[in-house]
């Protein structure tokens, strides 16, 4: 998967211990609040959130990066205006250390570079970035994990420390606004894939809980069917399951382990046997770390919130765990998801069988049997088992009694191939002159002229299409798909409003997406395209109010945590908090190896190794993963 990184640029001072140690170049690091600090400061405090900066590293070159020259240029005024670089090595933060002691140079100072250098040499670097080289790596840090702090400098005054952290995201794309079919049919866009826009198209899924039984492992048919029964599964086949299995936390963390597996596993089997279509299945398991911290506060057990997991364990034994039986049994749970599809009585035909049967069903005006095999057809496309071209060969004549059949076909060659949309639009614009008031096609118009506005395919008045979408109410779209539309359009508007660095405007286009994506319910997908987007245009605050509760659930997706995480984690305002430690435990049961990479160097795969200096999560890191 490809990853897109953002600089978040985050300043503090440590003022307690001045390291002596090693040459300081003549900077005075206590006097930052000097008046000759003062202009300098106000740069700082004017500077565009939108602007960027860091410190990028070529073999052992460092250079100093920004995508702004002219806010570059108002920092280094004076002669004694400048940077140096703070080269911090990871060994700085050894487990075997007791204690780190807090200094404000972490690592190996470099000797300033000041205001004419900078200057002179700065150079334009790729289309969006100027960069200049502000120092090297010496002999004896070269193989070493290494990060690079900079020290902003006025009359050899330290006025600004700064820490780089990087930030991984992934690609975003707009909201799925869908298009109207029988209904509107979404693409499932899956978070893993976004990078290359994987999707499948919505048929139907369910979502329900089984409480376990403490020490039961084994679920047969007999125990499952008065939940099969109940989900009346008459006209469809369960395509996939997904279980995610947790046990209570007392006890081995291996024997809870492998007794969820065996619960899941057995409950994929006898489900198993009430169909003939082999179920594809994914099963995950983990102690219940989640629910367990949240149930114990304001009660009289909450100080084993202040205990390792290791010391909770070795409290949850004998009487103890007894007593807590009524809370723990709660937590032993499957949390199981079924995809479901439609059973398709055409299915063993080919497509040449299928689309004859299609157009013989539309010349003899059996609709009802035309519109089946439609849908039969689009399931082949849909899994790629037939090409595309076969929607050109379904004959139907063009005619308001098969607009039904006119706009699917149009339509299903967006959702299969979205490059085809302005084919797409010219199509629709063609069904709108035969119904013009049809809901299904007005709704597909706003959707692809949406798209092609963004990707500039087509002069188009923006103004009009905002009215264009807003009209939609009049026609029996719903006022949550029309602001999920308006939301879309904002998205659009704010790259544009970028581009033009019309920041002002760029701000209220922001505050309409702020207000309103809470009219309509965000699919995973939707959640991290949103906090990638406000992140991305330097409004992390408004990322945080979005996921803060959502990664609070325990079946929380995975990659909406941990991008959480990377936005909250460097801020000791959260980390010191008991909420977040039941987030972190999520994390670290969820996926371990994940979590602990948070830690490695900036720019190879970590958020900053220098989160270590926060003493709680050292700790966390030390007992979780220095083993």
């Amino acid at each position: 998967m490809t990853f897109n990184y953002i600089f978040i640029t985050f300043f503090v001072f440590c003022f307690s211990t001045i390291s002596n140690a090693q040459n300081q170049y003549g900077i005075d690091l206590t006097n930052y609040d000097s008046p000759l600090c003062q202009k300098f400061n106000q740069a700082f405090y004017n500077r565009p959130k939108e602007v960027k900066f860091g410190i990028k590293r070529e073999n052992a070159s460092l250079f100093f990066e920004t995508n702004d020259k002219d806010w570059f240029n108002s920092l280094f005024v004076n002669a004694n205006d400048g940077v140096a670089i703070d080269i911090v090595s990871k060994d700085r933060y050894a487990c075997a250390t007791d204690q780190i002691e807090k200094i404000q140079i972490k690592g190996q100072l470099l000797a300033p570079v000041y205001s004419k250098r900078l200057k002179t040499g700065l150079k334009k670097s790729g289309n969006t970035l100027y960069r200049v080289l502000v120092g090297r790596i010496p002999d004896n840090l070269l193989n070493k994990e290494l990060e690079f702090n900079t020290l902003f400098l006025s009359g050899k005054n330290l006025c600004q420390y700064y820490t780089i952290y990087d930030l991984e995201s992934y690609p975003w794309g707009l909201l799925d606004t869908g298009m109207y079919l029988d209904s509107i049919t979404y693409k499932d866009k899956q978070i893993k894939a976004a990078s290359n826009d994987a999707f499948v198209l919505k048929n139907k899924s369910l979502k329900f809980k089984i409480p376990f039984e403490k020490n039961k492992s084994e679920y047969s048919q007999e125990d499952v069917r008065p939940l099969y029964d109940s989900l009346r599964l008459t006209d469809f086949n369960i395509k996939s399951i997904n279980i995610k299995a947790y046990s209570s936390v007392e006890g081995s963390l291996e024997r809870n382990v492998k007794l969820q597996e065996q619960r899941a596993s057995s409950i994929v089997k006898a489900i198993q046997t009430f169909q003939k279509p082999s179920i594809k299945n994914e099963i995950s398991s983990s102690e219940n770390w989640v629910e367990f911290l949240n149930d114990i506060e304001n009660t009289k057990y909450q100080e084993l919130k202040n205990l390792s997991k290791v010391e909770i364990k070795a409290k949850l034994v004998g009487s103890l765990s007894s007593e807590m039986e009524p809370i723990l049994e709660k937590h032993r749970k499957a949390l199981i998801t079924l995809e479901l599809e439609k059973k398709d009585l055409y299915k063993d035909l080919n497509d040449t069988e299928l689309v004859n049967k299609f157009n013989r069903s539309i010349v003899s005006d059996d609709l009802d049997e035309a519109l089946k095999i439609q849908n039969s057809l689009f399931e082949k496309l849909r899994n790629k088992e037939v090409s595309p071209n076969l929607l050109g060969k379904m004959q139907v004549p063009n005619q308001l009694k098969y607009m039904t059949f006119l706009n699917k076909n149009t339509a299903y060659k967006y959702v299969l191939e979205e490059p085809q949309v302005l084919i797409v639009y010219n199509e629709l614009l063609e069904l709108e002159k035969l119904a013009p008031k049809d809901i299904r096609v007005k709704y597909n118009l706003a959707v692809t002229k949406l798209k092609l506005w963004r990707f500039k395919a087509m002069d188009i008045d923006d103004k009009k299409l905002k009215a264009q979408i807003r009209a939609l109410l009049n026609y029996g779209i719903s006022d949550a798909l029309v602001s999920r539309i308006l939301v879309n359009y904002h998205i659009v508007l704010v790259e544009r409003l970028m581009r033009k660095r019309d920041y002002p405007n760029k701000d209220k286009a922001v505050k309409f997406i702020e207000s309103n994506y809470n009219k309509f319910q965000l699919s995973d997908y939707d959640y991290l395209s949103l906090a990638q987007f406000f992140s991305y245009y330097a409004n992390t605050d408004l990322s945080v109010a979005l996921l803060k509760d959502k990664v609070k659930q325990i079946d929380t997706e995975e990659n909406l945590l941990f991008y959480y995480l990377n936005l909250t984690i460097i801020n000791p305002e959260f980390t010191k908090t008991s909420d977040y430690r039941t987030i972190m435990l999520n994390a670290l049961n969820m996926n371990k190896t994940r979590y602990c990479k948070l830690f490695n160097p900036f720019g190879e795969g970590g958020v900053t190794f220098q989160l270590l200096e926060d003493d709680y999560l050292r700790k966390t890191y030390c007992e979780s993963c220095a083993n």
